[in-house]
């Protein structure tokens, strides 16, 4: 998988240490159907996903990652997760872990194909029939595919907060 240059540059000062990173996983949706695509490093079926570039606004990389990803364009609907993932080690002994914006996106154009390199296939899945995936990637998927006009926060039960998830226009 591609990994951004000030990453790369990021490694050189902190080795293998834990990096705290942005991310985003664009949900794109199309008629009732879920853009998924399946990772060429596990072969697990999923949103596409990826790193936000320094400077560069959320929505804008949920965009471009569908587009270098899948070739799809879509345009974003809105933020409909915020969440912390599990911490992720990578085969080369990096430590990470990211704060994931989900976005709802609507597909555009574009039929999707494996563009970049980091999948082996793309396609379209009707919303009731997912192939396997991790609770996390279906509760991604599920707060995206909701019509919700608030973003859900996900509330860690360590935290004391009460309620597991929290929407954005509580008071």
């Amino acid at each position: 998988m591609a990994t951004p240059d000030f990453i790369l540059a990021l490694r050189e000062k902190i080795g293998n240490d834990p990096l705290w990173l942005s991310g985003v996983t664009a949900v794109v949706l199309r008629e009732g159907r879920v853009l998924l695509a399946q990772r060429a490093d596990s072969g697990e079926w999923t949103a596409v996903t990826g790193i936000i570039d320094p400077g560069e606004q959320p929505a804008d990389a949920a965009v471009r990652e569908v587009l270098e990803e899948t070739g799809v364009e879509a345009v974003t609907e809105r933020l409909a997760m915020v969440n912390v993932t599990d911490p992720v080690v990578y085969d080369n002994g990096d430590h990470t872990q990211y704060l994931n914006l989900v976005f709802r996106l609507s597909w555009q154009s574009g039929d999707p194909y494996p563009a970049d390199g980091e999948n082996t296939a793309t396609r379209w899945f009707p919303l009731d029939a997912l192939p396997p995936m991790t609770d996390d990637m279906i509760a991604r998927i599920a707060a995206a595919a909701a019509d919700e006009a608030a973003a859900r926060f996900v509330v860690s039960p360590r935290s004391g907060h009460g309620h597991p998830v929290a929407d954005s226009a509580a008071s």
